[in-house]
This record gives structure tokens, sequence and C-alpha cells, in this order.
């Protein structure tokens, strides 16, 4: 949906054009008539605090501690699997496979169809070039040969899910839709993409991209990415749903109630893809720690630990809390073995698919800056599928 463009002080032209584009128009008349718009801005579910802003200022001092700040990257490079053009040019066996390339950006391949959730291809996640969290990893696999695509799909617009250059190329590409929460159109109409290859949605929203069904759900998160937070585009997880497979992706979220209702109304699901890191008890609110990322998941799935799988994301690539760089990936197959749940946590750029197997080696340890001996505890359950081996 289009809108005009609001009025433009002669500052505007200061303005860096990854900063994106204010809601305007038609696009924010829509915006007013969202149920969960109130008082001028988005709110969250359950009244959650929208920002971390008022702790920041206790948590930088713990942020650049010198001998804290060396756990925050890996001691080693990190393992990115090879994977080429030609391995992802063959449909996978089961109708369903995962790649994830880093942070919260993952390719799926779902009956017949490609997603590609939350793409940042740069080397920063950041407005400029110049300066911002750098990458720990290189980008696994090219842009242009992540192979054809039928949606990309954003979940918000903070700078390590919506990345500018990234956007900028996907639009040169035929046939690409691309679907987002209400109001982060005006962000890439601003960077050229089409207005009618834009689909904004608001939460239980869907739209259809050939045989999938796509849907904005709840999340407890915020938005932004200029100077002046205006709090005017929504955030959201998501599900797709094919004929035969069901996957969610959490975006960046708290630990809510509201997986549950999730699950009940789009799952269960083969897969999900859930938040686990950069979390703090600075902002408790707006991310999940791997313990809340697993019961989500359970929750999603209705409290079956026996369904499908869970590949943690948002960790690994960017240093942007903290804790030790590993840890999510260690708590979480600790989080899977308490309650019996299956997990796969691939090397960057690594395809699985779900149903016939998955990856098995623990990557992370040997390259962690503290050594790692974790060992399956003697009452683990035998049929828990998670990384064990040390």
């Amino acid at each position: 949906m289009t809108g005009s463009r609001p009025f433009r002080s002669p500052l505007d032209a200061l303005r860096p054009a990854a900063f994106g584009a204010d809601p305007a128009g038609e696009r924010m008349a829509r915006i007013r008539r969202s149920p969960h718009f109130a008082d001028g801005v988005f709110v969250n579910p359950e009244g959650t605090r929208r920002t971390p802003s008022g702790s920041m200022l206790k948590f930088l001092p713990t942020y650049f501690r010198k001998e804290e700040r060396a756990l925050r990257a890996p001691a080693h490079p990190v393992p990115v699997h090879p994977t080429t053009v030609a391995d992802l040019a063959v449909p996978p066996a089961s109708g369903l496979r995962l790649t994830w390339m880093g942070h919260s950006s993952v390719l799926a391949e779902i009956d017949g169809h490609r997603v590609l959730f939350d793409p940042v291809w740069s080397e920063r996640c950041s407005p400029f070039a110049f300066a911002g969290p750098r990458r720990l990893h290189p980008v696994p696999v090219p842009l242009a040969e992540t192979g054809p695509l039928d949606a990309v799909v954003i979940s918000h617009d903070h700078y390590d899910h919506l990345d500018m250059p990234t956007v900028r190329t996907l639009a040169r590409r035929t046939g690409v839709v691309f679907v987002v929460p209400l109001g982060v159109g005006a962000h890439l109409e601003h960077w050229g993409v089409p207005a009618d290859r834009i689909t904004e949605l608001d939460w239980h929203e869907s739209t259809r991209v050939g045989g999938l069904t796509l849907t904005a759900t709840p999340a407890r998160h915020f938005c932004g990415r200029a100077l002046r937070n205006t709090q005017h585009t929504l955030w959201a997880s998501w599900v797709v749903a094919g004929p035969e497979h069901r996957i969610f992706h959490s975006g960046d979220t708290g630990y809510f109630p509201g997986f549950t209702a999730i699950g009940e109304q789009y799952g269960p699901f083969d897969a999900t893809m859930v938040q686990i890191g950069a979390y703090s008890e600075f902002w408790p609110d707006i991310h999940m720690t791997p313990e809340e990322g697993m019961r989500a998941h359970l929750d999603l799935q209705g409290g079956d630990a026996a369904r499908g799988v869970m590949l943690p994301i948002h960790w690994g690539t960017f240093n942007l809390a903290p804790h030790p760089w590993e840890e999510p990936a260690e708590e979480s197959v600790a989080a899977a073995r308490e309650t019996g749940s299956r997990i796969a946590v691939p090397r960057p750029g690594q395809p699985f698919e779900p149903g016939t197997g998955l990856p098995l080696d623990p990557w992370w340890r040997t390259i962690a800056m503290r050594p790692i001996d974790a060992v399956p505890e003697a009452g683990a359950p035998a049929d828990a599928e998670v990384v064990l081996q040390a």
C-alpha cells in the first residue's frame, strides 16, 4: 500500500538513506486503524515496555568491560559450511529444507517454494559502512547464489533484520515479493522496491504466495532505525504454511503466553526458528533467553516435545549483547536435553531437512574463547535428538 510522502525539511537531505522513510498517507491511515496501534504508537501484547532504553546507561559499562568483551566473540574462525549453488539447486527430498545463513537469516525451501527470512548480507548491521556491529563470520552463500526466491519476509525494521543493501539487491530480482509488517513498506519503497511487490500485514493477516500462506503473528518487541523512534512500524513473527509443511519464524521477541495461542491457531510446526541470542537482564521483555526460546517452541507445539525441530537463530554472527558468544548454542542444547526436544544447531550455511536427520556436530565448542567440556547428563532422555558430542 503506497502513501503520499510526509513534509520534508531541508535537514532531510542529510538523513542517511539507510534510515528509511516514515509511513505517510494511506499507509499511515491503515496503521492508525490497526487494533494494535494506540496513543500514536504500536503496542506490545501484555503491555510490555517497548524499548530497552531505560537500561542502557547501566548496560554500557558491562558491554565495554575488557575481560568480558573478549568472551563475546569466538577465539577462532567460525567454520562456515561450503554450500554451493549446485547444492541448493537440488530440491529437498522431504519437501522441507532450512539453511541458516547466520543471525536471523534463514532460507526456507518448503513445498516447492523458497522463502528468505530477514536477509542481512552486509558486513555490518548498521546504517553506516564504517561503524556498527561487524560480522563474526563471512556470509556462507553469496546473495546471487541463493537461487530463485518466491518471497522475502521481514520481521521488523531493526538493522540486524532489515538491511538496505541486501533489499536493494533482492529488489532487482524478477518476481520476488516482499512480505512485511505494517509500515515497513515505507522503507522498502524509499529504497526502490516497487509498491506492487510489497505486501504489508497486521498481526493475524495472511497473504498467498504461490501455494504458500504467509501469516503475520504477534511478537513482543519494538521497532525503529532513525534517531527519532516513532514506533510507527510493526514487528511480527511469521507462520508459513504449505500443502504439506508448516514453519514458524519468531523474529525478535520476548517470551509471552501468546505463543500457545499461535500454536493452537496455526500449528503444530515441522520446524520453528526461534530467537535465543542477544538476551540480557537489562532488556528481559524484548529478547528471549535459550530457556525461554525452548519454552516458546514447546508452546507452539502444544507442549509436545516430539513434534517438530527447533532451529536457534539470532546468535553467532553479530556481537549485540553481554553474554559469551557460544552461550546461546550451549544453553539451547541443554534446554533441549532437559525437555527431550529435537534441536538443530547447524554451522552457518549448512542445509538440513528437519524430517530426515539433524546436524550433530557441536562445532562452536572448539572455537569458543572459554573451554567447553559439556557432556550428556546420566539421565538424558534416550530419544532427545540434540547435539551432545564433546
